[in-house]
């Protein structure tokens, strides 16, 4: 925690800085908050979450793939790699979200009382320390032991997305919230292509299925060897940051009083933008994870890819959906920043686009015939590519509504929303009992876009781009006790 001195010493500060602007602004002057270095050490905290969530997703995302392989007798051209003749595949690939959903309210107090940099560490050498043993519990186990593993992994991962969150509302203004922001999460897309890219590869080759989760395991592990060193919980504790840099962000921020506050979690659970941003984010995780998990299965036994050109295939819609993500946020920030749209407006704006045309394309995709691959193809990139526009609506909704709390409001949303990412996969295992059954897979396609219609439809209804009242409840409270 700051300390008082710290706080004493920023307060002085801000009043001097203040009092500066306000001599030039009458002066004419209006450029007078300088953002520090052009790189500077809010950028640098970004990119270490970015590699985070980058590497996180590679470990999240590496079964999707690595299952086929790990299923299929002629995957890898090394004959000694094991294969295994599993059933219950699709219940493995949920067991991740088996351990992920309950940390998460956790995390996002934690984060906000003790600061997340030394929870993410452990998550992080806990997570990647289980997948270095993955290989090894299947081999003794079987599917019981890779869930073992995988809902361990999810559990680890469940401090992640609440600890970031609150680690961006302590270094992003809002005037670049949507672009770092995206940057940040659009790193689990990029994630993503990567791990499906990779994983086809190595799983193919004579090192065989086992090496994905070696490599992936010991990247992650690299990563917190980085961070420890590196990594810094908020401006005001960073040992080599500017005066100018810190001043540009705690005071566009309004963030220094830095004293941990007590989460006001009856005001929370009674706010309709905060149950916008859930009922949201559960329809967006039951698109998202259904399309990434059930994908390699639909490109496989559908359109019969064999496993190197699935996994290539697989991973180009969240690679169009990387590259699409920085392109819907500058286009937001800048609405944002030239007053053309509010924060709210802009929010609900790009959530429509990143909801509303996947599920336009899902509904295509319901209707092609098995051997229209291109068209199958360029569907699901559209679907997936164009889901990118969430990343500037409901995903970073979080710090608009409460920077104070919005680890906890991560926390809550990601976590029991995330329900859906297991509610999801086992959903196809019971619709889907022929995987080369196209009318089974149009019914998937058919209730994933409706429920994206349905999320997008109650976030333009209820969501909101304010800072809510309950931001500063003890504030609040105080001032009413001693009226």
């Amino acid at each position: 925690m700051e300390t008082g001195k710290n706080r004493v010493e920023l307060g002085e500060m801000v009043k001097y800085k203040e009092e500066n602007i306000n001599d030039d602004l009458a002066k004419g002057n209006s450029n007078t908050v300088k953002k520090g270095p052009t790189f500077g050490k809010r950028h640098e905290q970004v990119l270490l979450y970015f590699l985070l969530i980058f590497i996180a997703y590679c470990i999240r995302v590496n079964l999707s793939v690595g299952i086929v392989a790990m299923t299929d007798p002629t995957a890898s051209i090394n004959p000694d790699v094991p294969t295994y003749d599993w059933s219950d595949k699709s219940v493995i690939l949920s067991a991740f979200f088996w351990g992920y959903i309950l940390p998460q309210l956790g995390a996002g107090w934690l984060a906000a009382r003790y600061g997340p940099k030394w929870f993410l560490v452990a998550s992080m050498s806990t997570c990647s320390i289980m997948g270095l043993f993955l290989p090894t519990m299947a081999a003794r186990f079987g599917s019981k032991g890779v869930m073992a593993s995988r809902a361990i992994q999810g559990f680890s991962q469940g401090f992640i997305f609440p600890s970031v969150h609150h680690l961006l509302a302590k270094w992003v203004p809002p005037s670049e919230r949507s672009r770092l922001g995206t940057f940040v999460y659009a790193a689990g897309s990029c994630g993503t292509v990567a791990s499906m890219l990779l994983t086809g590869l190595i799983a193919s080759s004579r090192y065989g299925w086992p090496m994905v989760f070696y490599s992936f395991s010991a990247a992650g592990l690299g990563w917190c060897l980085v961070f420890a060193r590196r990594g810094c919980d908020e401006p005001a504790r960073h040992p080599r940051i500017t005066d100018d840099e810190r001043f540009y962000i705690e005071s566009d921020l309004g963030c220094a009083d830095a004293t941990p506050k007590n989460t006001p979690w009856s005001k929370l659970l009674t706010s309709a933008p905060v149950w916008a941003i859930f009922v949201t984010q559960c329809g967006h995780n039951w698109g998202f994870w259904t399309l990434l998990t059930e994908i390699p299965a639909y490109m496989g036994h559908v359109m019969e890819f064999d496993i190197k050109s699935n996994s290539v295939l697989s991973a180009l819609p969240y690679f169009t959906l990387w590259i699409t993500s920085f392109i819907f946020s500058l286009i937001a920030d800048t609405l944002i920043n030239k007053s053309i749209l509010s924060i709210g407006a802009s929010r609900k704006v790009f959530n429509t686009i990143g909801l509303t045309i996947p599920a336009i394309a899902l509904v295509l995709l319901g209707n092609t015939a098995d051997y229209e691959h291109t068209r199958a193809v360029v569907l699901l990139v559209i679907a997936v590519g164009i889901n990118s526009a969430i990343f500037s609506g409901f995903n970073i909704n979080h710090m608009d509504l409460s920077p104070n709390f919005s680890g906890a409001l991560m926390g809550f949303t990601n976590g029991f929303s995330n329900i859906c990412g297991i509610v999801a996969p086992l959903t196809v295992q019971y619709i889907v009992t022929d995987e080369k059954s196209q009318d089974q897979w149009k019914i998937i396609f058919y209730l994933t876009a409706g429920i994206y219609l349905c999320a997008s439809l109650v976030f333009v209804v209820f969501g909101s781009g304010e800072i809510q009242p309950w931001n500063e409840s003890e504030k609040i409270d105080k001032e009413k006790s001693e009226v």
